[in-house]
């Protein structure tokens, strides 16, 4: 699989931004509780849901959280990026059948260490479900000879 190149640290700017979008789905959440190992019956058992606060099945909070990884490893700033610092608050869960938009934007940019911090957030119609904090270290770009 042929890859593209990701942004270099001097690429960089304030403000730039990522977002990507996922319906949540019955069996996304299933596939990833295989994946997680995470078989709370919040997550997997109807009957069981329907008796907890939400009243119906939630996805995993790390289910969303992880189209961050997503943004982070695959647009901005991409591939040659290392994901090294993650904080988040998850303020509500995300239910089958919602359409998750995750974004990551460019807060503060370190030259001399190479980090980034970046905004990040995950929400469902226009509401936020998650937001928080992401490092990441950026290459810079190769001297030439």
């Amino acid at each position: 699989m042929a890859h593209k190149r990701g942004y270099y640290l001097e690429e960089m700017k304030v403000g730039m931004f990522g977002e990507t979008k996922l319906a949540v789905t019955g069996a996304r959440i299933d596939a990833f509780a295989e994946l997680s190992g995470d078989y709370n019956p919040v997550h997997m058992d109807e009957e069981f849901a329907k008796t907890t606060m939400f009243g119906r099945r939630i996805a995993h909070g790390a289910l969303s959280a992880s189209l961050i990884s997503a943004i982070l490893g695959n647009d901005l700033p991409g591939p040659g990026a290392i994901f090294v610092e993650l904080n988040l608050r998850f303020r509500r869960p995300a239910f089958i059948d919602d359409e998750i938009t995750a974004r990551a934007e460019v807060a503060e940019i370190n030259e001399r260490t190479g980090r980034i911090k970046m905004k990040v957030s995950c929400s469902v119609n226009g509401k936020q479900i998650i937001r928080g904090v992401a490092g990441v270290i950026v290459p810079k770009r190769p001297k030439e000879d």
